[in-house]
Parts: C-alpha cells; sequence; structure tokens
C-alpha cells in the first residue's frame, strides 16, 4: 500500500503518483476537523436522492454543486499540499471538475473499474489531464467499500481491468486523503456492512478542458463573490493562457469584482 506521513511534501506525492497512480497520505486533517466535515455534508444528504445507475449506484447518493451548498470544502479545496500536488501533476492552469460526495450505502455493489479521464476522447498514453483527492470522512475499509485502485494502470495503453485484476483497496481513516491521477483504474467498493461509508472526491482538470460539472451554472455568483480568489479561480473564474476562458476580452474576475462593487 501506497502510504505517506501527514508531513509528506508535494514533490514526495507527485513521484508516487507517477510510480504507482495513487497515494495516500494518512491523517492530514485533524480528526475533529473530519469529524465537522462529516456533520456539515450529512444535513445535505437528508436531502439527495440515491442513483440513478448502476454507475451512481442504486443504493449510494451523491450529493453535486458541492460549493453551493457549503462551506464545509473552501478550504480543503486550496489545501496548499494539494495545490502543490496539482501543480507538479497538472501544471500551471487547472479547475475543478467533479466534486462530489458520496455515501455508500449497505448493500452497495462494487462501481465498474474505470477511469475518470476516458471521458474526453484523447488517445493513451498522454499528459495526465485529472487529478483526484479522496477525502474519507467515515474509515475507509474493505468491508464497507473502500476505493479499489489498481497500482501502475495508469501506464497501460490498450488493457483494461476484468475480473481477475489484482486491486488494492485503499483503506484509510477519516481525515487522511488519497490522491489518484485520472488515467489509474479505479472505482468504489462493495459496502458489505450495515452502515453507509461516507466521503468526499475533489476532482481537478487541466484548464483547457471543459469540466464535468458546469460549476459557473451550479454555483450561484453571489456566493462565488465571497469565496477566496484561488477557489474562484478553480471554479471557472480564471484564464487557461493565453487567454481561454475571457469575458468580453476581460479576466473573469474583473466581472466578479465589477458585480461586487455594484452591489455594495
Amino acid at each position: 500500500m501506497n502510504r505517506l506521513r501527514a508531513d509528506a511534501t508535494a514533490d514526495d506525492v507527485a513521484a508516487a503518483l507517477d510510480r504507482d497512480g495513487y497515494a495516500i497520505v494518512e491523517n492530514l486533517l485533524p480528526p475533529e476537523d473530519a469529524a465537522a466535515i462529516r456533520a456539515e455534508l450529512t444535513k445535505i444528504l437528508d436531502t439527495t436522492p440515491e442513483g440513478r445507475n448502476a454507475f451512481e449506484g442504486f443504493s449510494t447518493r451523491r450529493v453535486y454543486a458541492i460549493f453551493a451548498k457549503t462551506r464545509a470544502f473552501d478550504k480543503l479545496a486550496i489545501h496548499p499540499l494539494v495545490l502543490g500536488v496539482l501543480d507538479r501533476v497538472l501544471g500551471e492552469s487547472y479547475q475543478l471538475s467533479a466534486p462530489t460526495g458520496i455515501e455508500i450505502g449497505p448493500g452497495e455493489k462494487a462501481q465498474v473499474l474505470h477511469t475518470d479521464d476516458g471521458i474526453y476522447p484523447i488517445p493513451r498514453p498522454h499528459d495526465e489531464l485529472v487529478l483526484n483527492i479522496m477525502w474519507p470522512l467515515d474509515d475507509f475499509t474493505e468491508a464497507n467499500g473502500a476505493t479499489r485502485v489498481v497500482p501502475g494502470s495508469h501506464r497501460w495503453l490498450d488493457t483494461r481491468p476484468d475480473e481477475n485484476t489484482p486491486v488494492v483497496m485503499a483503506e484509510m481513516t477519516a481525515g487522511s486523503a488519497m490522491f489518484f491521477v485520472g488515467s489509474v483504474y479505479h472505482g468504489g467498493g462493495a459496502n458489505q456492512t450495515d452502515k453507509p461509508r461516507l466521503g468526499t472526491i475533489l476532482e481537478y482538470v487541466s484548464g483547457w478542458l471543459r469540466p464535468q460539472e458546469n460549476h459557473i451554472l451550479a454555483v450561484p455568483r453571489k456566493i462565488v463573490r465571497e469565496l477566496p480568489k484561488r477557489l474562484q479561480e478553480l471554479l471557472g473564474y480564471n484564464i487557461h493562457p493565453p487567454f481561454v476562458g475571457y469575458v468580453d476580452g476581460r479576466h473573469p474576475r474583473r466581472v466578479l469584482e465589477a458585480e461586487r462593487e455594484t452591489a455594495q
């Protein structure tokens, strides 16, 4: 199991990702912080339906548009270690793609093994396009549906996993963090317990690609205007050099600033 201590550097994590496609940083958050975030997300889950298909999970609840619904993940999205690893893996320009709270319920089946960058029609091999950070809010165990990952599969070309492919169960304590690249095969595990398993995945994508979730519509601008500048950028209010993403010839941050002044 590819595990690092909480004092791991961005270079340490990036090296593990290059080698294995994933890395677990243990106890990155204090237990009380993880518990507080869990309590906040649980409130939202009370009004969240279960999945619509086998991929989402018929016994799994997913919270989309997280940054419109809670401030619990603002600091995690711009955590210094996360940003440092993103700089090394995705380069100078990246944004949030599909941040999702995931509660795998009792009896849920294992999710099909897949890659998260497979939605983009770009032949392998290619530079990394996606980086994910899974934040467990419960202890992840093999029994309750810990994420399954296929180490080294980010280097595969045409090979696809089957029922005989060896997998690693990413068991980890609440408050740890699992980094994994979008080209590595992975999937949620089966929950064989009588309790749900809760975690949140913050997915980032290269700045020149369209993110999975349309944050410009999902997160009201009156909320965005009050967020930290770096988080605003990660939600799409940024420019991919030299000028992809401008608004009326201007940096989108200028639009937010002008709206803030008008609102005051």
